[in-house]
């Protein structure tokens, strides 16, 4: 007569080493908890929450519109825009330090007169 095996079944093969461990905060264990009691589960018990979640994550079926789109290439054209913005910046600044505008110098001078005459009038006014 064969003698009946007890304890857990053995995996074998099937053995799982990758672990996912899951926080949630309180208003999403409490949408874990109505969904383990809808499936009749006693979410307090040890056991009960992994073999739930692997099932109801490994019989969904994915959806193309779900995935999301590939960044790799997004990020690299978005890093190299952003060199030449830095090349560009760079040439304008270095051209403008060789031939300044003179319409700029002279809007510059403009600004630190009007400056310098707003010093002069607060000065004037403030009392001491």
């Amino acid at each position: 007569m064969e003698q009946n095996k007890r304890g857990r079944k053995r995996l074998g093969n099937k053995k799982r080493f990758h672990n996912v461990m899951l926080r949630f905060n309180d208003t999403e264990y409490d949408k874990l908890r109505l969904i383990c009691e809808s499936y009749h589960l006693d979410i307090s018990k040890r056991g009960v929450v992994s073999p739930l979640l692997r099932r109801l994550v490994l019989q969904s079926i994915s959806e193309e519109k779900d995935r999301l789109p590939d960044t790799s290439n997004l990020a690299y054209q978005i890093n190299k825009i952003g060199n030449n913005i830095n090349q560009l910046v760079k040439i304008a600044h270095h051209k403008n330090l060789r031939s300044p505008n003179s319409s700029l110098q002279n809007e510059i001078q403009k600004t630190n007169e009007l400056l310098c005459t707003l010093l002069k009038i607060t000065m004037v006014e403030k009392p001491a």
